[in-house]
């Protein structure tokens, strides 16, 4: 049943509603009542620079959004009214940005009321299937109200509102910085250097070549980590510098990822693995495959880390190792490349 009809006649007293089916009448439509900006042009200039200025605070409470973040201190605190003690840059960048999207709901119901046609039509309710034609009627009646509401013809309007669209994502995207200090190089870098010598990973002692059998396995770590136990971020640290030393016969190396990154047969490997940073410790002493117990990457360390199954996409990184006077293994450098998983940044 059309929401404009009713079975026993006209409930608003009309007399002269037409049957269109036995006991159905309909009711005429109360008459339409202009709006003031529909008749007087300056009530509509009116409306229109109110939306613009509803628009342009927007954009203003985006812009002190962003120096509110900058500017008030993270840790000042302030008594305000009613509300009591309150941390001054909280308050700032939630009040400026509430104000922003608030701005654009009052602006966009404004112009809905005051400018956009109001006038109203009746469509009898039909199947719920619709023809061509009427889809064609439909896509006509938008294309006609998008031209109704003037945002081509109302270029204030229609610059504010951008204006204020486009600015309406920074203070999320400047939320973002505040997630946490940014990596910097932290991600490239380890403490290992040149001359550190590699130590085992539970009693932090010197590892001479001779120490290590053919096809033996040992954890090690830099020699400075105790330096950087108590220090902020340790555990990265450690986590990064985590090596794996293995012996193998110089005959069964393959290759290398430097000229005589080995001593003897000796080769150090990171111990992270590449494709989700788990550590790695199974060793296959006739192959010479080092497999990660979370997603079985394997990597060949008789063939630079190589991987040859798994999801990791890259290989092993290698440390390049020497010895010093007294025959204990240090490092020649570095890694070379940046351990543990891939990120985005890393090129």
């Amino acid at each position: 049943m059309n929401e404009l009809e009713h079975p026993t006649g006209d409930p608003y007293g009309a007399k002269d509603g037409k049957d269109l089916v036995s006991g159905i009448t309909v009711f005429p439509m109360e008459p339409h009542v202009p709006r003031k900006a529909d008749i007087d042009p300056k009530a509509a200039i009116r409306a229109e620079r109110q939306v613009a200025t509803m628009f342009g605070l927007s954009s203003l409470m985006v812009i002190l959004f962003v120096v509110a973040f900058i500017l008030v201190p993270a840790d000042l605190l302030i008594d305000a009214p009613i509300i009591g003690v309150v941390n001054a840059n909280h308050l700032a960048i939630g009040f400026t940005f509430g104000m922003a999207i608030l701005l654009i709901g009052l602006g966009a119901i404004h112009w809905a009321k005051k400018l956009m046609p109001d006038e109203e039509v009746i469509q009898e309710r039909h199947a719920l299937t619709s023809s061509n034609e009427e889809r064609a009627a439909v896509q006509s009646s938008l294309q006609r109200g998008a031209a109704e509401s003037g945002f081509r013809e109302r270029k204030i309007i229609r610059r504010s509102l951008l204006g204020a669209l486009a600015l309406f994502p920074v203070p999320l995207i400047v939320l973002l910085r505040d997630l946490g200090p940014l990596p910097g190089t932290r991600l490239r870098e380890t403490i290992w250097d040149e001359g550190i010598h590699l130590v085992t990973d539970a009693t932090y002692k010197k590892i001479k070549a001779s120490d290590i059998p053919i096809g033996g396995l040992i954890n090690a770590v830099p020699e400075n980590l105790l330096e950087v136990e108590h220090e902020e971020h340790n555990l990265n640290q450690r986590g990064k510098a985590s090596i794996i030393i293995v012996r193998m016969d110089p005959a069964d190396i393959v290759s290398q990822q430097g000229e005589a990154w080995d001593y003897q047969g000796v080769l150090a490997f990171s111990k992270i693995c590449t494709h989700l940073g788990c550590p790695t410790s199974l060793y296959q002493q006739r192959t010479h495959h080092l497999l990660c117990p979370c997603h079985q990457s394997t990597f060949d360390l008789a063939d630079s880390g190589n991987v040859v199954f798994g999801p990791a996409a890259r290989r092993m990184p290698q440390l390049a190792i020497t010895v010093d006077a007294e025959g204990y293994l240090v490092a020649q450098s570095g890694f070379n490349e940046p351990v543990g998983p891939s990120f985005w940044e890393r090129g």
